[in-house]
């Protein structure tokens, strides 16, 4: 793994045993958003109009039953704000990281705001075509209802088109799909994305029913993966924040 080249670099810890896994791809664990001071009857208090809660970088953990022994990531504590950084390098197996959601506002949150950067793209990455499904950065953000979780995979492709769905996945314990939000250079080079929450969830999984109840977010999650191509994977994110209607 290449050591940090901006700021002071860590590794995150590891995930407490109990961490239990997550069908739908990761179970967030830890508290992550910035704490937000009790009221004398213990409940939380109300956020204001457009409030944001930052996923802070410092407290996501890797999550053993999605990755090998190898954690390539880092926190870099950069000055225009810190992020986590991935290398992969083959023959390693890849890791996820992620954080739970604090339950004050699994219901509210209406959107999600993260930055990434590509830096180094597996050698023909495809999660939705006919090359190895590695990306040089992948989003996971996941729901749940009742037994079943549901899982939005946001990636950074080597060569899918944007804005291609694939990898449908529906039973009753499980429902993912992957979305390309990304694809190819520039490489190097900071974008934002920002979800609607609610409105992805009704459009992948609601056929985009605007009535359909949206169930408590849990997590999100993040991977760079070679593993398949057996080719480096590098990439940077950042700045995990909800925003509250």
């Amino acid at each position: 793994m290449r050591p940090p080249t901006h700021g002071r670099g860590s590794a995150p810890g590891a995930a407490p045993s109990t961490l239990r896994r997550v069908l739908g791809g990761l179970l967030a664990i830890g508290f992550v958003a910035l704490p937000v001071e009790a009221r004398a009857d213990d409940a939380p208090p109300p956020l204001a109009p457009h409030a944001e809660v930052l996923l802070d970088v410092h407290r996501w953990r890797i999550i053993p039953s999605e990755s090998g022994p190898t954690n390539y990531f880092t926190i870099v504590d950069d000055p225009s704000g810190p992020f986590l950084r991935a290398r992969y390098q083959p023959p390693a197996e890849t890791a996820v990281l992620g954080v739970e959601i604090p339950e004050a506002v699994r219901q509210s949150s209406r959107y999600l705001r993260w930055r990434w950067r590509a830096e180094t793209l597996p050698v023909n990455g495809s999660e939705c075509g006919a090359g190895s499904p590695d990306s040089a950065a992948s989003v996971y953000v996941t729901w749940k209802r009742g037994l079943r979780w549901y899982t939005l995979k946001y990636v950074w492709s080597t060569l899918d088109a944007v804005g291609t769905v694939c990898r449908r996945m529906r039973n009753p314990f499980r429902a993912q799909d992957t979305i390309v939000a990304r694809s190819g250079p520039p490489l190097d080079s900071w974008v934002t994305e920002t979800i609607d929450l609610k409105d992805a969830f009704r459009r992948q999984f609601e056929k985009g029913d605007a009535t359909a109840d949206v169930p408590d977010l849990i997590g999100v999650g993040i991977m760079s993966d070679g593993d398949q191509s057996q080719s480096p994977s590098a990439a940077d994110f950042g700045g995990f924040t909800l925003i509250q209607p």
